[in-house]
């Protein structure tokens, strides 16, 4: 049987999410896929959204990634970079998973091609594809810290029944679900830090993107135009929390998080999606961590968890990350340059520059738990 690979177009969300549902992966809504769709920094670098893979003969959508492209910019200059996520390949195209992720990595107008979130059934594939293990120490590591012992150990126990009995498990039926989910919490913030609201292009905020910016290294775009997009995202069910830290006026830190939920017996979780700081500034990433562990609990979860780390942050965590359970264990982040590319190496991403907050499951509004357990 052959199968051919094309763009993904803007009425194909049907079959978008019946392929997402096909694995147990979170499915948008129309506006949802819309709003990503129409993501600015795409447009702006002329990239597809994303590439299905249907069999020649009869149509049938079979596997699909999508394409999320981000500005970077590097000093004054402005770069693209492109995230495969959702790389789903249906048991009828099984092997042909190849011809999608050639189409990715050999795309052109981005100087990277790059994954974060690989799991350890596909992670062995990119090399196949002149992708390689980066960054490189900190490649195969994720951090989390343990919050709610006993929610956690109930996630252990829900997937050991799932493993040995799936049959038992309601996958319409939430579990390990809390009452703190959702309602409004006042905050215990370490001196320094604070909730960010402002977000105008004229702000504290922005003068620390600029800051940031100026810096010179390789930076995904934080631009407050960036994150307002972000923020945008018509299926969140809760508004991540965003934290900055600094004196008066002056922003010097910057931490971003939001509830999630893996899948209906998993506890739900604070998922760091970025921690950054100007690099003169050595107490922001510390009293940041510290905030976000301090509130993890009354936000309603049972853990807290960053998905990409890199060696400058891992030092600037001090004893923090020693605390913290090393996950991971396979090589997840995955890259491919483009040749000759400078200032690759003082790139240094966090969840934010990956899929994670395009593709987290939101934790369940109200509305959708009425049954739960």
């Amino acid at each position: 049987m052959s199968f051919s690979v094309r763009t993904i177009e803007d009425d194909d969300h049907e079959a978008l999410n019946l392929l997402h549902r096909s694995v147990g992966w979170p499915q948008r809504s129309a506006a949802g896929w819309r709003w990503l769709a129409g993501n600015p920094a795409r447009l702006e670098s002329g990239a597809p959204a994303g590439w299905l893979l249907e069999a020649d003969a009869d149509g049938e959508a079979c596997g699909m990634t999508g394409n999320f492209v981000q500005r970077f910019h590097r000093g004054e200059e402005t770069l693209y970079g492109a995230t495969g996520f959702s790389i789903i390949v249906t048991p009828r195209a099984r092997g042909r998973s190849r011809k999608l992720l050639r189409t990715f990595a050999e795309q052109p107008g981005v100087f990277a091609r790059y994954t974060f979130n690989a799991n350890p059934t596909s992670s062995p594939l990119y090399k196949r594809f002149d992708m390689v293990a980066w960054p490189p120490t900190t490649h195969d590591l994720k951090l989390s810290w343990r919050i709610d012992t006993l929610a956690c150990a109930g996630g252990r126990l829900w997937r050991e029944v799932d493993r040995r009995a799936p049959h038992l498990i309601d996958p319409a039926q939430e579990r390990l679900l809390n009452g703190r989910l959702g309602d409004a919490v006042s905050l215990s913030l370490p001196a320094g830090v604070s909730v960010l609201a402002d977000l105008a292009d004229r702000s504290p905020y922005a003068d620390f993107w600029s800051a940031l910016k100026a810096e010179g290294r390789l930076i995904a775009d934080r631009s407050p135009t960036t994150i307002r997009w972000r923020l945008s995202d018509p299926d969140l069910t809760l508004r991540p929390l965003l934290l900055a830290f600094g004196a008066g006026e002056s922003i010097t830190g910057f931490a971003m998080a939001t509830m999630s939920k893996g899948n209906p017996i998993e506890p739900p979780m604070l998922e760091i999606l970025d921690l950054v700081a100007l690099k003169n500034e050595p107490r922001a990433i510390p009293a940041l961590m510290e905030a976000l562990l301090k509130n993890a609990r009354a936000l309603g979860a049972a853990k807290v968890r960053i998905q990409t780390v890199n060696a400058h942050l891992l030092k600037r965590l001090g004893p923090l990350a020693q605390t913290a359970k090393r996950e991971g264990g396979w090589g997840h982040c995955h890259v491919r340059f483009e040749p000759d590319t400078a200032g690759v190496d003082t790139w240094a991403p966090t969840p934010f520059d990956g899929d994670y907050g395009i593709c987290l499951r939101p934790v369940p509004v109200p509305a959708q738990t009425r049954d739960a357990a």
